[in-house]
């Protein structure tokens, strides 16, 4: 890497690009930054200047983003992630003293299966440490290894990642959904139903889909798609009460199940189990407080698998 081009920078402007973008409003950039109005409308000039653009144009009494400035909105907090992560390093990790904050990308799902008992553990161990949990989107995956240089690390299935280093937590079965006073649908489905009757899909796209679903196409059924969410957790509301069906983790259909109106039925063909692993980037891989995180993630997957009666990952 060329680093020449830093030589004449001021990092500290960083903070006040992504305060700006973030605020649209100087005085309240300031505030947050904790420095003078004045000082901050001297970075914003300087950042106009090495920029060569407005960034903040004013309308009326409001300030709206150039089209650079929405661009660089995206980039700001992952590049202030990634500064804080080189100054968090350390020789050594004390969970009982460490003062930091893990990201992990993750789904709804791993969130409200796994999220509580992996928060739980690092709670009690590591009392001043924080955990924030970002929503996985299929961007993510296309551009997975600028994600993961900013992030800790991603719960995600096998079967979407390659050449990254991962750790399997918990192996979790698929399940059909049906609404509980769908009277068409008796104890089983057949693969003629699942052709037949309206679907709720998630996340289609090259590298967004339900392996599940995609299992299915595989074998000459194409699900006839009525509604596509990006959310596993809305999935039973919006089959409950209809005539739809929708595949869903089986975990997780037992936690929302009872309060959805929905039935969790056999699915009619040789689904794959999923398997839950976390990635990471290989950067992390020598970071003491991360091979700490590594090895917490795993124990939350054990209880997790003991917790639903799952598969042993």
């Amino acid at each position: 890497m060329d680093v020449r081009g830093l030589r004449n920078l001021d990092l500290n402007l960083l903070l006040s690009l992504d305060a700006l973008l973030e605020e649209r409003n100087v005085s309240r950039a300031a505030e947050r930054v904790g420095v003078s109005q004045p000082s901050m409308s001297a970075a914003l000039g300087k950042l106009r200047r090495h920029f060569g653009d407005e960034l903040l144009q004013r309308s009326g009494n409001r300030y709206h983003l150039t089209a650079l400035a929405a661009q660089l909105a995206g980039r700001t907090g992952a590049a202030l992630a990634g500064v804080e992560r080189v100054f968090d390093a350390a020789p050594d990790f004390d969970p009982a003293r460490a003062e930091r904050e893990f990201t992990v990308l993750t789904s709804d799902y791993a969130t409200l299966v796994f999220g509580r008992t992996f928060s739980d553990l690092v709670a009690a161990r590591a009392p001043h440490v924080r955990l924030r949990f970002e929503q996985n989107v299929p961007q993510v995956v296309e551009h997975i290894d600028e994600a993961l240089r900013t992030v800790d690390g991603i719960v995600m299935p096998h079967g979407f990642l390659d050449d990254l280093p991962s750790t399997d937590l918990y192996t979790d079965e698929w399940v059909c959904l049906v609404s509980e006073d769908n009277d068409r649908v008796g104890d089983e489905l057949t693969l003629d139903d699942l052709a037949e009757m309206p679907w709720v899909a998630t996340y289609r796209g090259p590298n967004a889909h339900t392996p599940a679903i995609r299992q299915l196409q595989m074998i000459g059924i194409e699900p006839r798609v009525q509604i596509v969410v990006e959310s596993f957790l809305a999935i039973p509301f919006l089959v409950s009460g209809t005539s739809r069906v929708a595949v869903l983790q089986a975990a997780l259909a037992r936690r929302l199940g009872p309060a959805s109106g929905v039935r969790a039925l056999p699915c009619p063909w040789g689904v794959v189990p999923l398997r839950e692993a976390f990635w990471w980037h290989p950067l992390h891989e020598p970071d003491p407080a991360h091979a700490w995180l590594r090895e917490v993630l795993r124990e939350a997957g054990r209880e997790v698998t003991e917790q639903y009666g799952l598969s042993t990952a």
